[in-house]
């Protein structure tokens, strides 16, 4: 008897859906959303959402990790292409907080509603999260150890850092005359300031 395969996904369809369900989280928040906003913006009937997702909070998941990903992916390149704990740290804080911008919509998505998985998926989206904290650690451990930051505690200065990025998605939209340019540029100069570099 011949072997049958499920037939692949519709990747038009799931990108929809995913762009869909991050504008309307990012407006109403996990809970206020419902399957029909969630297909309505994507131009399906409400059936339409659980061909693709089992659950309001499967495609929640998909979007958390997948825009954490995006987002690590992105703080090792900035990493990797600067040769100092200097410029390391100064490239990390603009492209984190550039990217807040850039991806406002499902940073907010990111940052704000992961609450909302359950156990199992908070725990693999926590775990992406710890990755990132983990590389901002890394330059202010190196910085310190040079003698080019003048750190009190490793651990509080990371999240500070983290958070100055993470606030762009709370408060950044397109109408703003900032690009995430600026944005950025800013940022990675008070992150510098922060931990006592010189600039």
């Amino acid at each position: 008897m011949p072997r049958t395969t499920s037939p692949a996904p519709d990747r038009t369809t799931v990108g929809r859906l995913m762009q869909a369900a991050a504008r309307a989280f990012a407006d109403k928040g996990f809970h206020a959303t419902t399957t029909r906003d969630i297909a309505s913006g994507a131009g399906l009937s409400p059936a339409g959402v659980y061909v693709h997702f089992g659950s309001k909070e499967e495609l929640l998941f998909n979007l958390s990790r997948t825009g954490h990903e995006s987002a690590l992916r992105e703080v090792r390149a900035a990493v990797a292409d600067a040769a100092t704990p200097t410029q390391q740290l100064a490239d990390l804080v603009a492209t984190f907080s550039q990217w807040h911008a850039e991806q406002y919509e499902i940073a907010r998505v990111v940052q704000y509603e992961h609450h909302h998985l359950t156990p199992e998926h908070h725990a693999e989206v926590l775990a992406l999260r710890k990755q990132i904290d983990a590389v901002v650690r890394g330059i202010l451990e190196a910085g310190t150890r040079e003698g080019l930051f003048t750190i009190d505690d490793i651990g509080d200065t990371a999240l500070a850092l983290l958070s100055i990025a993470v606030d762009v998605a709370r408060w950044y939209s397109p109408t703003i005359r900032r690009t995430p340019a600026q944005i950025g540029a800013t940022n990675a100069h008070l992150a510098l300031r922060l931990v006592g570099a010189a600039t």
